[in-house]
C-alpha cells in the first residue's frame, strides 16, 4: 500500500502596504460655534442622546443646512445604534428644547438658554447636627451613670405568648401576582411575533412598558381593523416608532388598491341575427 502525503494549504498573510487614513479638511469639515459646543458639554445628554445630536449635526450643518428631515434610519448608520433608539433620543432631545422639529425637519436649536437642563442631584452637603437634644420623657428612662441598671420598662420577649398576641391587627398578606409579559401574549396567524416584539421592545425604552392584556388587546383589535383597510401591521407599528409616538393610530383614510378590470370581449360572428330579407327594388 503506498503512502499518500496530505497537502495542507497555509493561509498567506497579507503584506501588503496600506496607506494609512488621515482626516483632512479638505475633505470636507462641519462648523461650530464655540458657545454651542460648550452648551453641549454642559448639557448632561445620555451616551445615545450625545450620538443623535452629532448625527442631526452632520447632517446639516456638515452641508451648511440649518434642518433637514434625517430620517431614524440615517441616524443608526452614522452611530450604529437600532432605529427604535434614535427615535428615543431624538424625541428627547426635542422635548428639551435641544432640537427644534418642524413636521419632519429637525435642526439644532441655537438658543442655547432655551435648553431644559437636568436637575442637580446630589450636589447639596448634608447637614448632620453635631448635639442630639433628647425630650424630657425620655431622659427620665436613662440612667445617671453607666454603672446603673436600666428600668425594665419594656416588653421583652419572654412576656409575649401565645396567648396575648394580638393578630387581628394583621390580615394575611396576599400573594403577589406575577409581572406581565407583553411579549409572550397568544398572537393572531396575520401578526408577526417579531413585529409585535419590536414594539413590545420600544415602549419598554421610551419608559411605557405595556402592563396590561387590556392594551394589548386593544393594540390587536386596532392593527385588525387597519389590516381590514388595506395597511399590514408592519406599517403601523413602523409609523409610530419613526415618530416617537407612545401609541398605535389608525389612518383616517383606506388604502387604495388597484382595481383588475376585466373586459370581456364579444365574439360577434359566433351570434345569430336572424336573416334579413333583401327589398324587392334590390332583387333585379
Amino acid at each position: 500500500m503506498a503512502n499518500t502525503a496530505e497537502v495542507i494549504n497555509f493561509p498567506v498573510p497579507d503584506v501588503a502596504l496600506k496607506e494609512p487614513r488621515v482626516a483632512d479638511l479638505e475633505d470636507g469639515f462641519t462648523r461650530i460655534a464655540n458657545e454651542l459646543l460648550e452648551a453641549v458639554m454642559l448639557s448632561g445628554m445620555s451616551q445615545h442622546q450625545l450620538l443623535v445630536f452629532m448625527a442631526v449635526m452632520r447632517k446639516t450643518y456638515g452641508f451648511n443646512k440649518k434642518s433637514d428631515w434625517v430620517s431614524n434610519e440615517q441616524i443608526s448608520v452614522l452611530t450604529g445604534m437600532l432605529p427604535h433608539k434614535c427615535s428615543a433620543a431624538k424625541s428627547a432631545l426635542v422635548k428639551r428644547g435641544i432640537f427644534t422639529q418642524i413636521g419632519r425637519a429637525v435642526g439644532i436649536n441655537k438658543s442655547v438658554s432655551e435648553w431644559v437642563k437636568l436637575p442637580a442631584s446630589g450636589k447639596k452637603d448634608n447637614v448632620y447636627l453635631k448635639e442630639v437634644n433628647l425630650p424630657e420623657s425620655g431622659k427620665e428612662c436613662l440612667p445617671e451613670s453607666g454603672n446603673d441598671t436600666y428600668p425594665n420598662q419594656v416588653n421583652t420577649k419572654d412576656k409575649h405568648t401565645k396567648d396575648n398576641k394580638d393578630n387581628s391587627n394583621n390580615p394575611p398578606k396576599s400573594p403577589k401576582s406575577a409581572s406581565f409579559d407583553p411579549a409572550g401574549v397568544s398572537l393572531p396567524e396575520w401578526l408577526s411575533q417579531a413585529v409585535w416584539k419590536s414594539w413590545v421592545d420600544y415602549r419598554r425604552d421610551l419608559k411605557k412598558p405595556i402592563k396590561s392584556q387590556q392594551t394589548v388587546t386593544q393594540a390587536i383589535n386596532l392593527l385588525e381593523r387597519c389590516k381590514c383597510s388595506g395597511y399590514q401591521p408592519e406599517e403601523i407599528i413602523n409609523q409610530s416608532i419613526a415618530n416617537g409616538w407612545q401609541g398605535l393610530f389608525e389612518p383616517k383614510i383606506a388604502k387604495q388598491t388597484p382595481r383588475a378590470q376585466s373586459r370581456v370581449s364579444e365574439n360577434f360572428a359566433g351570434k345569430d341575427y336572424g336573416q334579413t330579407e333583401i327589398p324587392a327594388w334590390a332583387r333585379d
